[in-house]
């Protein structure tokens, strides 16, 4: 009976007109963000609570609107004189409004996950936890604009509403983790650990990342508490109750606080030990790659098989084998343990990835990558010099360099020189000199490679 109850107001509500229209946006930037996530879950789930920035304002501004119907169809006083309490008329509505907003949260998800399900190496957990928590929280967004039309019961409530919740959850963060940044732009404090209060993640994470269970479970004590008091709110109906409406949010806020890690997503963010293990093709020399992008494999043996065989001919003591790197993006991880390979292993790193959930190899330049990787090394704060990889690529190969446009002419310069040095050599002599650099390389001393392979200074 309650069902068909809720299902009446639903019906009889702006709730399915603000159903299809949210749909259709968060759809549409959905498909104009596949290459995101494509074949990776924890990546979907996070792109989910990404479009949280766009989700959560609409779903707060139609909250309001369905929160004036009473005004606007000018039957507030009558429903005030009747003997049935406001919260089982406003129960059945905000229910089904709730509904509403979590299926079209869930069926985003599910379109993307077409584009997930065909390649995905493994489906992790934790995924259930950041889902549950996007699902939360445009409940509570929901249920908060409902409270808010009611109170405030105007025609711009929805639109005033909808701009501030966009500063909130999508400029907010950005300005409180500016302030922890100096004058030469260098990250001195971390952000504050309210900053995971909002549900709305705009940073992502690395495809060897994901967000702890913990703090899952804590943001959605938080949004629990935080949509309990906005459905208190919407059916109070004495000032002393209203009062009373704020304390689970508070106290929901105070708990949460403490609980919650400093530095925001990327400080919550941690390394999915399932996601790094390895999977590898043994029919050839071993050829691996992280679980998580497993079905990178297929597309990457030839290539990288390829580029040993080049190294075989050439390199004294060449790799043998080749492995994925577990080298996350600056970005989603500042702080990086070093994880230094040894000479017969070759690492590289993870390729694009295309709207289908494999590798982009179509520019050329995973190759390229792979040739630059004997004389690459995990070297922590130091860098080893990209010009003299480029010309160690260029002898491996064979061929004069092609240097990258990212390098500056001066540098483009030093590579061509440096190539026509090291080829002027005899063949004996060349051969001992890249050993020597590849040495180096490996020990990361970034003097010694240089001097070995560079003619001079830019």
């Amino acid at each position: 009976m309650t069902g068909r109850i809720v299902w009446t107001e639903v019906r009889r509500s702006a709730v399915p007109g603000l159903a299809v229209l949210f749909l259709v946006v968060c759809v549409g930037l959905t498909l104009t963000s596949i290459e995101f996530f494509a074949g990776r879950w924890t990546q979907l789930m996070m792109y989910g609570r990404g479009s949280l920035v766009l989700l959560f304002p609409l779903a707060l501004a139609g909250g309001a609107w369905l929160g004036r119907r009473d005004r606007r169809h000018r039957v507030g006083e009558l429903f005030a004189t009747t003997v049935r309490p406001r919260w089982q008329r406003i129960f059945p509505l905000a229910v089904g409004y709730a509904g509403a907003m979590v299926t079209v949260y869930l069926l985003v998800l599910l379109i993307g996950a077409v584009w997930v399900i065909p390649t995905a190496g493994y489906f992790p957990s934790a995924v259930l936890g950041i889902t549950a928590v996007g699902a939360l929280a445009v409940v509570a967004a929901g249920w908060l604009g409902m409270a808010a039309g009611r109170a405030v019961p105007r025609i711009v409530t929805a639109p005033v509403l909808a701009v501030v919740a966009f500063a909130v959850v999508a400029l907010l963060p950005d300005f409180v983790s500016m302030a922890g940044y100096d004058e030469n732009f260098v990250k001195t404090q971390p952000d504050p650990s309210a900053l995971l209060l909002n549900p709305a993640s705009a940073d992502s994470l690395d495809d060897f990342q994901t967000i702890a269970g913990s703090v899952s479970l804590v943001q959605a004590v938080w949004l629990g508490a935080l949509a309990g008091s906005a459905l208190l709110l919407i059916s109070a109906v004495r000032r002393s109750v209203l009062a009373l409406a704020v304390l689970p949010a508070v106290l929901g806020a105070a708990v949460a606080v403490p609980l919650l890690p400093a530095g925001g997503y990327p400080g919550a963010a941690v390394v999915d030990p399932v996601a790094v293990e390895l999977v590898c093709d043994d029919n050839g020399p071993q050829v691996c790659v992280r679980r998580v992008h497993a079905a990178l494999l297929p597309d990457l043996v030839e290539p990288v098989r390829e580029a040993l065989a080049v190294m075989a001919a050439k390199l004294p003591d060449p790799p043998v084998r080749a492995v994925q790197s577990t080298r996350m993006v600056e970005w989603a991880a500042p702080e990086q343990t070093v994880d230094r390979h040894d000479a017969d292993t070759l690492t590289f790193e993870t390729p694009s990835i295309d709207r289908s959930g494999r590798a982009d190899l179509s520019s050329g330049y995973f190759e390229a990558e792979l040739l630059r990787a004997p004389w690459s090394q995990e070297c922590g704060n130091s860098t080893l010099p990209s010009t003299a990889q480029e010309v160690a690529a260029a002898w491996l190969l064979g061929e004069p360099p092609v240097p990258p446009d990212w390098l500056s002419p001066e540098q483009q310069q030093l590579v061509e020189a440096s190539y026509q040095a090291l080829t002027a050599m005899p063949a004996d002599q060349q051969r001992q000199v890249v050993a020597q650099a590849r040495d180096a390389a490996l020990d990361c001393d970034t003097d010694r490679l240089g001097a070995l392979l560079l003619v001079g200074d830019v």
